[in-house]
């Protein structure tokens, strides 16, 4: 039979949420620039692009301009507006978990925090 410990998290170190909170979000941040583009190359591989703008010539046809979805969803502004949302993720996520680190210890010091029971299995 394993041994029992019960143990309390009492406080949570702001500073060490904050530098792991923002080491996991730039993670976050570079897999999504990574799966964008991996995304773009696979629809523009299948010709999705293609296919809609010969859905859309056929809808508005006019003579004098041709329309095409890569003016709006081109490669360099789908990559770059995916690295804006990613730093802009790094630094919400970080400012989030430092803010829930701070708001833990304040409850915590009002009920006494969170009990857990580790075992020795």
């Amino acid at each position: 039979m394993g041994r029992r410990a019960r143990l309390t998290v009492s406080r949570i170190d702001p500073w060490s949420a904050m530098k792991v909170s923002f080491l996991l979000s730039v993670a976050l941040g570079i897999a999504l620039v990574v799966a964008t583009v991996v995304c773009w190359t696979v629809l523009d591989a299948m010709g999705v692009f293609d296919q809609v703008n010969g859905v859309i010539g056929q809808v508005i046809q006019d003579g004098s301009q041709s329309f095409d979805i890569l003016d709006f969803v081109g490669f360099s502004r789908v990559v770059s507006l995916s690295i804006v949302v990613g730093v802009v993720d790094v630094i919400l996520f970080t400012a989030i978990a430092t803010l829930a680190a701070f708001l833990y210890n304040v409850s915590a010091a009002l009920v006494g925090g969170l009990q857990l029971t580790l075992t020795d299995d």
